[in-house]
């Protein structure tokens, strides 16, 4: 009897291996089909195996890309095919991860390296499954059909190939910032009721946008002429006279420029973001208007972090020279306080027939200095030069008193 049993054990186990030599036979066959034995698996019970986003060699290694080089291998992954998947409109993206809120991040990271996908909203609807298929199924958000798109694709290319045409590609980094600077800031008006304000199309077809768009625009016209330029986003104080802390958020750019690392915000550079009427004596609109800021035309983390508060999701690399903000090339910038070389500086604009003079200096201590020696004594020598060399019997300025961004701007009247 136990011979017996025994027998009847090998049968059955003869059996068994005969069944799993059959299922090794057929995985074989199926995993040159499908490519890997979960896929196998799933065929076998009658479900289709998932088809990840495929990402295309044009992609490349992104190195410029900012964001892209903050995130693991694995995450990179990730990253190129949700890239991928808006580059193509796709309704459905899958990819290699099981943390849709962390995708949805990653999504972000993708529209903060590439301004040019200005159909994406932003949003986007993830779910994860798991079992035999690990993966995240992204459905995105978008603005615009495909044709919708390629419409907008040709008026942006058209706007931006007439503004670089005004720069010649040999001219410096600094000046082509400075060109790119001042052409969002002249072409551009601040409206937060702007169609597409959170993307390139504002600027570059509605000459309408808010922070988001003017960032962007910037990133796109620098990234076009080869230069280092990534999104910033963060809180700012809600206006340069806001006394209470109150936050609002904001974006800017980080910017490389021979080799160092700057922030720009065009934004601010705006004339519409100036001082109070408080603190702007007899300042006539039209000088507001034409009164352009370029305390954050390539600035370092000191100047910046006094209204700026970056996010903290990515590492920011240290910002530590204001040697190419424009104030300092353009010998608007103290570190000290003399009367003579402040007089001096006014006498040159009044002696060119310019319209102002702007004096910035370099800390809060400083500036106080300044401020009470300049608009008590200094501008009013000044002014009775203007009366002397153009015979004026009345002579009449005004000025803004910046003291946010230690500095101090005086407009002159010849007439």
């Amino acid at each position: 009897m136990e011979k017996k049993k025994k027998r009847r054990c090998h049968r059955g186990l003869r059996f068994l291996i005969l069944v799993m030599g059959v299922l090794i036979v057929c995985g074989v066959y199926q995993y040159r089909e499908y490519g890997n034995i979960k896929d196998v698996m799933l065929k076998l019970i009658g479900q289709d195996p998932v088809i990840y986003q495929h990402v295309s060699e044009e992609i490349g290694e992104m190195d410029g890309k900012f964001y892209y080089q903050q995130l693991s291998e694995e995450e990179q992954t990730v990253y190129q095919e949700l890239l991928q998947g808006l580059l193509e409109h796709v309704e459905q993206i899958h990819v290699h991860s099981q943390k849709p809120e962390r995708v949805n991040e990653l999504l972000v990271y993708v529209l903060n390296d590439y301004p040019e996908i200005f159909w994406s909203d932003g949003t986007a609807s993830s779910t994860a499954y798991s079992g035999l298929q690990n993966y995240t199924s992204v459905m995105p958000g978008y603005l615009y059909t495909k044709e919708e798109c390629e419409k907008k694709k040709t008026q942006i290319d058209m706007e931006v190939s007439e503004c670089l045409s005004g720069i010649s590609e040999n001219a410096s980094d600094y000046e082509k910032i400075l060109y790119d600077y001042e052409y969002i800031v002249n072409q551009v008006d601040y409206d937060d009721a702007a169609e597409d304000n959170q993307n390139i199309c504002s600027v570059f077809i509605g000459k309408k946008s808010v922070c988001a768009g003017y960032s962007k625009a910037m990133q796109y016209l620098m990234e076009k002429q080869g230069l280092f330029c990534t999104y910033v986003t963060g809180e700012v104080t809600e206006s340069f006279s806001d006394g209470d802390g109150h936050k609002i958020p904001h974006a800017w750019n980080l910017v490389k420029c021979d080799g160092d690392y700057y922030y720009v915000d065009v934004t601010w550079g705006d004339p519409i973001f100036q001082e109070s009427e408080e603190e702007a004596e007899n300042v006539m609109d039209d000088e507001i208007r034409d009164n352009i800021s370029y305390d954050y035309m390539l600035c370092d983390d000191d100047e910046l972090f006094r209204t700026h508060t970056p996010d903290l999701e990515v590492e920011l690399p240290d910002c530590t020279k204001m040697d190419l903000n424009y104030y300092v090339v353009n010998g608007m910038y103290y570190t000290e306080y003399d009367g003579q070389t402040a007089l001096k500086a006014m006498n040159q604009v009044i002696s060119a027939r310019e319209t102002k003079v702007v004096l910035k200096y370099s800390d809060e201590s400083v500036y106080k200095t300044a401020k009470e020696d300049i608009l008590n004594n200094e501008v009013k020598r000044a002014a009775q030069n203007l009366a002397q060399w153009y015979h004026l019997t009345e002579v009449s300025y005004s000025y803004i008193d910046d003291k946010k961004m230690n500095k101090i701007t005086i407009f002159w009247k010849y007439s």
